[in-house]
């Protein structure tokens, strides 16, 4: 039996908000493996694109799913800036804050985008599109200040371009 279904008969997922597809394709997912052992991250890579973060109920789904303590997959999740247990925007916003783009103005970037959107660093906008976020440092200095937006770079932003920039996915 696999793990959507058990939890489907023990009714934890009552109340959930997750779609129930998505605990099926992430069980499909973990049936292609191999073995479970030692696919932890593998398995938390495909959570997040599924779910599009890591929220506790799926902590949890992913550590009864490959038998590990549900501690350790927090462990993984939290240690690794890859992983989020917040929920983003369709298009998540990134602003690099490394010396580099520090210096040539990523908080200015950071403030005007917060501006544009009326959100916080780390909220989402409240259709769901965007969501913003600091970099400790993405490793394109040359280019600084950097905003990344899902996977497109935009290289040497100016807070005049950010209107710009988010009408681009608008």
């Amino acid at each position: 039996m696999s793990s959507c279904q058990e939890k489907q008969q023990c009714g934890s997922q009552q109340g959930s908000e997750l779609p129930e597809h998505l605990f099926r394709e992430l069980d499909a997912f973990i049936d292609t493996l191999p073995t479970k052992e030692g696919h932890l991250i593998t398995v938390l890579h495909k959570a997040q694109s599924l779910f599009g973060y890591l929220p506790e109920e799926v902590q949890q789904y992913v550590a009864d799913a490959l038998n590990v303590p549900v501690v350790q997959v927090f462990g993984v999740v939290s240690f690794y800036t890859f992983f989020t247990m917040i929920p983003k925007g369709e298009y998540p916003i990134s602003v690099c804050m490394g010396t580099a783009c520090f210096v040539k103005g990523a908080g200015k970037v950071v403030d005007a985008l917060k501006q544009q959107l009326q959100v916080d660093v780390g909220e989402v906008t409240p259709d769901g599109k965007f969501s913003i976020d600091c970099l400790r440092c993405v490793g394109a200095c040359a280019l600084a200040p950097v905003v990344l937006v899902g996977e497109k770079v935009y290289a040497n932003v100016t807070t005049d371009q950010v209107k710009d920039i988010i009408a681009d996915f608008a």
